[in-house]
């Protein structure tokens, strides 16, 4: 089983966000995920420039790292996503990735995976992160299993710690066990089946302007 972890810390695994995130990790690597970690503090991700060739051809031609990491979400069974809380929102870091992820958006292409949500915050207010995030999450297709968020009680330290690591453990572990056993979360169908109809008849309005997508909906 392949985990893909996209941190949007630009600390990255060095901060509190990363701390947290090691723990949901160590859950999932003990259920028997092979994981595998991107930092993109490490890889930055460039902003979209609305060119739409990503809706034309499929491939963003913007130089660096994304399609590589594109290719890992396609190719994994679940993935995570992980962000601090910056001004009640993600990062800029991990908005960037996510915009240059439209293309991915509008053939809800992730459908069939499962993700886990990891913020952490200065002072509170992790549910309005985690809930932007889970809507993405269902717009692309994919299910959410769960979400730990917590406020920081110092450099990569916590209030109630070790029961927060016992839950971010778990959550690891549910990730994983979702993936075998092919759990259904009927409570998210409602936005993410009526996003995707909602994309497929935006993709079949565009017709010809987007022919990349006209083609890969006719092939689903």
């Amino acid at each position: 089983m392949k985990i893909v972890a996209i941190n949007g810390s630009p600390r990255g695994m060095n901060g509190t966000t990363g701390r947290l995130l090691e723990e949901v990790l160590a859950g999932a690597v003990q259920a028997g995920a092979d994981i595998e970690i991107v930092s993109l503090s490490e890889t930055p991700i460039k902003p979209c420039v609305a060119c739409d060739a990503c809706h034309k051809v499929g491939i963003c031609p913007v130089k660096d790292e994304y399609e590589t990491i594109k290719d890992k979400l396609l190719a994994a069974d679940a993935f995570i996503l992980a962000t601090p809380n910056y001004l009640l929102s993600i990062t800029a870091q991990l908005k960037a990735f996510l915009d240059r992820c439209n293309g991915l958006i509008h053939l809800t292409a992730l459908e069939g995976k499962y993700s886990a949500l990891v913020e952490t915050s200065g002072g509170g207010g992790d549910e309005e992160p985690l809930e932007y995030l889970q809507r993405i999450v269902n717009a692309m297709g994919a299910q959410n299993v769960g979400s730990i968020g917590s406020p920081g009680a110092g450099p990569r330290m916590f209030p109630d710690q070790e029961a927060l690591f016992q839950k971010a453990r778990a959550l690891g572990k549910d990730l994983c066990d979702s993936v075998r056993e092919k759990r259904s979360f009927p409570e998210q169908d409602p936005f993410r089946l009526g996003f995707k109809e909602r994309m497929s008849h935006l993709i079949g309005f565009m017709g010809e302007c987007w022919p990349y997508e006209k083609e890969y909906l006719a092939q689903r």
